[in-house]
């Protein structure tokens, strides 16, 4: 039914409304809902063009820093009213060396934020030429932005890791293997990188 404080919100009801008191008393149940968004996603419905001149706008679908400022100054606001917490993620680069200076320009800039992520970069070079310059620097990165970062040095597997490894993922597969194609596949493991 309906609330009897709304009843004269609406000029016709029905033979079948029937008005109702509302509730009173102590709060007997608490439910708190949460979603989890990622600024990414708020950052995409923020910047999207609306309507049906949205199909010939030709938006590239870039985030202009106006949308960017709006929604960093209102995810302060949630913070500080405890509406929203920041949960940074991780964001993994693959073959770092091929970004070039411009890319690590922003990156270093990006870093500074609060609401950075941690940065995670991989490169199988040494000293190489940083894209965009006649620099060399080690793995392609310029120093300012290499002087941030801890560098952690991988080595090859040997054949009895990469034998023991692909034990381990045939027990966890549930199938079985012949020792000519474990003695085979470590083979071309220890050839590919």
């Amino acid at each position: 039914g309906r609330s009897f404080t709304r009843a004269r919100d609406y000029d016709a009801t029905g033979s079948q409304t029937r008005f109702v008191q509302c509730p009173e008393g102590e709060l007997q149940k608490r439910k708190e809902v949460v979603h989890t968004v990622t600024l990414h996603e708020i950052d995409v419905i923020n910047s999207r063009t609306h309507g049906f001149l949205a199909l010939f706008s030709g938006d590239t679908g870039e985030i202009k820093s106006e949308v960017r400022d709006q929604i960093n100054a209102k995810v302060a606001e949630w913070r500080e009213e405890g509406k929203a917490e920041i949960v940074p993620g991780v964001l993994f680069i693959d073959e770092v060396h091929m970004l070039d200076i411009e890319c690590f320009s922003f990156l270093n800039r990006a870093l500074e934020n609060e609401m950075a992520p941690v940065v995670i970069m991989a490169t199988n070079r040494g000293i190489t030429r940083i894209r965009g310059t006649n620099y060399k620097s080690p793995h392609g990165i310029p120093i300012d932005l290499l002087d941030r970062m801890i560098i952690v040095p991988t080595s090859p597997y040997q054949e009895k890791e990469l034998k023991e490894i692909l034990k381990i993922r045939c027990e966890e597969e549930d199938c079985e293997m012949a020792d000519d194609a474990l003695t085979v596949l470590t083979r071309i493991a220890l050839e590919t990188s």
